[in-house]
């Protein structure tokens, strides 16, 4: 079925006229109105029209003769090999399945976003660093949404127009890289993907040579200041004594640090058989913890949250080797209670009965009473003493 230019197409095609430049892809072609938009302009060079649908293809093939355009079917980038973009127009199917019948021209998925999310997902391989996207969409796709998945794949966009029809608005946005994507592509970074966000970061994964890595900025919607120079400046210091994921390099307003390949530490436990040899690797894994926390506390650095550290101990796969994560909390501290937070941690409910089924049992009392003496002197000693209580 042939996408009939409406008022979404007019609208895009207002803004196409304005800003198509270099080497342009349009997909979604439809009826093509995008591609000869864009094909009429001086300093458009090629268009290449992709659409999901083979008679799609067909009818622009037979009924659009211009030099410039090359027609051809693709899902999304499914048929782009290796081709970066100055220019990408989409008019996507948007509309959420409860409205309209079965057709692909208006398909947007159950919610009506998910082509626009795929789309936006995998963009950032086809565009050049100084190119720019032009799309159309409507209120009914959930503005929030769209934002969200340029936001979370290190993109910025600007409102170019709204128009309002019938029980709708039309949004009609350009979409940019941001200044971050710009320069971790400078350095080589490749395949950025979202990964998670807390309370005050933003995670992407990425290929960077040999390596996965991590990414992490700023929330923006986070009102914490500094953290992420805070957390740069204690991942140096205790990088440098074999704690946390290796940082390999930052500025400002990120910093990149090597993957971990792993489970989180309740994650883990969980998913171990019931033998000898899981009993042994979970006794090293906290005894490894215990010998971190312990480092940490003679540099007088507390990391908070070592007390509910759910998402802050990683499990390395290969090697069982536990890492701390998320250090934008540390701070100086005459009094640091990274050992004494881990203790608690070990004797709360959910883990000490977690532990049980695996074959450990903690006294409770023990520990808060061995915490006591190790908070009035913190040394080896009493750091061994609270360790061999893990039993």
């Amino acid at each position: 079925m042939i996408y009939k230019p409406r008022e979404d197409s007019e609208l895009l095609a207002k803004y196409v006229k304005k800003y198509a430049f270099g080497l342009v892809l349009d997909i979604g072609t439809g009826s093509g109105i995008q591609a000869l938009e864009a094909a009429k302009k001086r300093n458009v060079k090629k268009v290449i029209a992709v659409d999901i649908q083979k008679e799609v293809i067909d009818y622009c093939k037979e009924n659009i003769k211009n030099k410039k355009i090359v027609f051809k079917q693709s899902d999304l980038f499914s048929n782009i090999k290796n081709i970066r973009f100055d220019t990408i127009t989409f008019n996507p199917p948007y509309l959420p399945e409860d409205i309209k019948l079965k057709d692909l021209t208006i398909d947007g998925g159950k919610k009506g976003y998910e082509v626009i999310e795929r789309c936006l997902d995998d963009v950032n391989d086809y565009l050049k660093p100084n190119g720019i996207i032009l799309i159309v969409f409507s209120s009914l796709t959930k503005k929030e949404k769209v934002d969200e998945f340029i936001k979370n794949n290190l993109l910025k966009e600007k409102v170019l127009d709204k128009k309002h029809i019938f029980f709708e608005d039309l949004y009609a946005y350009l979409i940019e890289k941001s200044s971050l994507l710009k320069d971790l592509e400078k350095k080589k970074s490749k395949n950025i993907k979202y990964l998670t966000k807390g309370s005050r970061g933003i995670l992407y994964t990425a290929d960077y040579g040999s390596k996965k890595v991590v990414i992490k900025k700023k929330l923006p919607e986070s009102k914490a200041i500094g953290r992420i120079g805070n957390e740069i400046g204690y991942l140096k210091i205790l990088n440098k004594k074999g704690i946390g994921p290796t940082l390999l390099f930052s500025n400002k307003d990120y910093f990149v640090y090597e993957y971990i390949d792993g489970l989180f530490v309740l994650d883990f436990i969980e998913n171990l058989a019931n033998n000898k040899k899981s009993l042994k690797d979970i006794k090293n894994i906290i005894k490894n913890v215990f010998d971190q926390c312990f480092i940490m506390d003679k540099l007088m650095i507390d990391k908070e949250e070592m007390h509910h550290p759910l998402k802050h101990i990683i499990i390395q796969n290969k090697t069982l080797k536990p890492y701390l994560v998320d250090f934008e909390r540390c701070h100086k501290t005459e009094k640091p209670k990274n050992v004494t937070q881990f203790s608690v941690f070990l004797i709360s409910g959910h883990l000490k009965k977690l532990l049980e089924e695996k074959g450990i049992n903690i006294d409770r009392s023990k520990i808060i009473e061995l915490c006591k003496r190790y908070k009035k002197e913190q040394n080896k000693e009493n750091l061994k003493l609270i360790s061999n209580e893990i039993q």
